[in-house]
């Protein structure tokens, strides 16, 4: 069997599209723009250029987008002051603070003073309780990106037998609840799983969260299964040359293709869809502070 590859690209510019759709429709019939703010502390490379990327996309689907950038030894109370402005402006309807913040920084305690309506990275205690105990919530957007694209393959998974590897709070915890709530038989497993390759191969949806290059091998993997694969690592390459890295799953990608009915590629599968999601995000968050209806198949 080889796989039909989810292509993570095509169904994230997909879903940018929707959203842009939605946008248009809130400026033209009710005068609304939604506004998403980023928050970025510190000089980190990566969250520089992450940032970058979601205010570019912010803009490109005709939303407002605001940055805030502070300096690294940025006080607590001088951060807290500016989500505090964030959260009482009615332009800004998505709020995220780029993670991770400098150490003498209490992330839990500057994600939680986030109004829980914008907290479109889903992170706060209140939307964790709320999703799962089944309520509306903001939804973290990998999750929900995850959680999108199977719907789209399988039309529905109630009754599928699903098992997540990794129990995070940004990916595998929200992952199963998902699952759980549309209703598939869900296993979160992790590094002390006994028997871990039994449990994965009785799966009809493998979601590989665990941070661990290529830990999923082909055989782990039952025949048709569909994989889907949250990993990012890099690793060595000395056979592009010297000095040369690559981009892997947690999944090894060739054998557990030959055996699975559909699975996400690394990188262009599900990386694109977490900024589509908080974007998607955004539309839900303006929406609801404005009592109107949400948009439809943007949200869990």
């Amino acid at each position: 069997m080889t796989a039909k590859i989810i292509d993570g690209k095509e169904f994230a510019a997909r879903v940018r599209g929707q959203v842009a759709e939605h946008v248009t429709r809130l400026k033209n019939d009710h005068g609304i723009t939604p506004g998403l703010a980023v928050v970025l502390v510190g000089e980190d490379p990566a969250s520089q250029v992450y940032v970058r990327s979601k205010g570019k996309m912010t803009v490109e689907v005709g939303m407002k987008s605001v940055e805030h950038k502070m300096d690294a030894d940025t006080s607590e109370t001088d951060l807290l002051k500016v989500i505090d402005d964030l959260n009482n402006d009615p332009d800004i309807h998505g709020i995220l603070c780029q993670l991770p913040l400098p150490k003498h920084l209490d992330e839990d305690l500057i994600i939680n003073s986030i109004s829980p309506a914008k907290d479109v990275d889903g992170f706060h205690i209140s939307n964790v309780g709320l999703l799962g105990t089944g309520q509306k919530s903001m939804v973290p957007c990998t999750p929900l990106g995850c959680l999108m694209m199977l719907r789209d393959h399988h039309g529905s998974i109630s009754g599928m037998d699903a098992v997540v590897i990794g129990r995070s709070n940004i990916v595998g915890k929200p992952m199963a609840q998902l699952l759980l709530n549309d209703s598939a038989t869900v296993t979160i497993a992790h590094s002390r799983t006994k028997d871990l390759a039994d449990v994965v191969r009785r799966a009809d949806i493998v979601v590989a969260a665990v941070g661990r290059p290529e830990m999923v091998p082909g055989d782990w993997i039952k025949e048709g299964a569909t994989v889907i694969d949250v990993g990012i690592n890099r690793l060595d390459a000395p056979e592009k040359g010297e000095g040369k890295t690559k981009l892997v799953g947690d999944v090894h990608y060739e054998s557990c293709a030959a055996r699975a009915g559909a699975i996400t590629p690394v990188p262009g599968g599900v990386g694109p869809m977490t900024i589509a999601c908080l974007l998607a995000n955004t539309v839900t968050a303006c929406c609801r502070a404005n009592g109107l209806d949400e948009p439809e198949g943007l949200t869990a």
